[in-house]
C-alpha cells in the first residue's frame, strides 16, 4: 500500500459509526492503524453555538452542526499523521466526514453507517442516560434539534458513500468483505 489509505466512516447520532470504526481496527491487525474520532475535536462547550429549535423555540447548545468541531485542528492532525508516514490505514470516524470537503476529497474509502431513526433514538436514549442525563432531556433535544441536524449535514452525505452498512444488524461478513477490498487496494499498487 502506497502512503496512507484513509478510510471515512459516517453516520447518524447513535448509528453504531464508533462500534463499526473499532472493529474494522480490529480486523486490520496486520497493518499499522490509526483512528481519528470527531467526538475528540468537539470545542469547549462555551465556544458552540447556540441553535433556536425551529417547532419550539427553546434554544439548544448546537452539537450537530459543524461550527461545534475544531474541524482545522482535525485536518491539521490528519496531515501530520500523513506526514509521519507512520500508519498504513488512517481511520476518520464521525458525524461530518463524509461532508466536510477537504477531508472527503482525502478520503480512499467512503463508509456510511445507516440506521433507522427509532433505533438510534433508543440508542441514543439508552447511552446519554449512563451520562446522568434525563429521558426528557435526551427526548427534548433529539426531537428538538438533532433530528434536524442530521437531515441537514449527516443524511445528505449518505449519497457520498462508496457503502452504505446496515447500522441495525451489523454483520462480521461486511467486515471481512473490507478487509479483502483493502486488502485488494494493496495489492495494486
Amino acid at each position: 500500500m502506497k502512503g496512507t489509505y484513509i478510510i471515512g466512516i459516517t453516520g447518524g447520532s447513535a448509528s453504531g459509526k464508533s462500534t463499526f470504526s473499532r472493529q474494522l481496527r480490529e480486523a486490520l491487525q496486520e497493518w499499522k492503524v490509526k483512528e481519528l474520532h470527531m467526538d475528540s475535536y468537539f470545542k469547549a462547550e462555551q465556544d458552540r453555538g447556540i441553535a433556536t429549535a425551529p417547532i419550539t423555540g427553546k434554544e439548544y447548545r448546537d452539537d450537530n452542526h459543524p461550527s461545534s468541531f475544531d474541524l482545522p485542528g482535525l485536518k491539521r492532525d490528519m496531515e501530520s499523521i500523513l506526514q509521519e508516514g507512520e500508519c498504513q490505514i488512517l481511520i476518520v470516524e464521525g458525524l461530518l466526514t463524509l461532508w466536510e470537503e477537504e477531508i472527503y476529497k482525502q478520503l480512499d474509502l467512503k463508509l456510511f453507517v445507516d440506521c433507522r431513526p427509532d433505533e438510534r433514538v433508543v440508542r441514543r436514549l439508552k447511552r446519554n442516560m449512563t451520562w446522568g442525563l434525563t429521558f426528557d432531556q435526551i427526548a427534548d433535544v433529539y426531537l428538538d434539534m438533532v433530528r434536524y441536524r442530521h437531515e441537514e449535514f449527516v443524511e445528505p452525505t449518505k449519497w457520498r458513500a462508496d457503502f452504505m452498512l446496515n447500522g441495525s444488524n451489523p454483520s462480521p461478513k461486511v467486515i471481512e468483505m473490507i478487509v479483502v477490498y483493502i486488502k485488494s487496494m494493496h495489492t495494486e499498487d
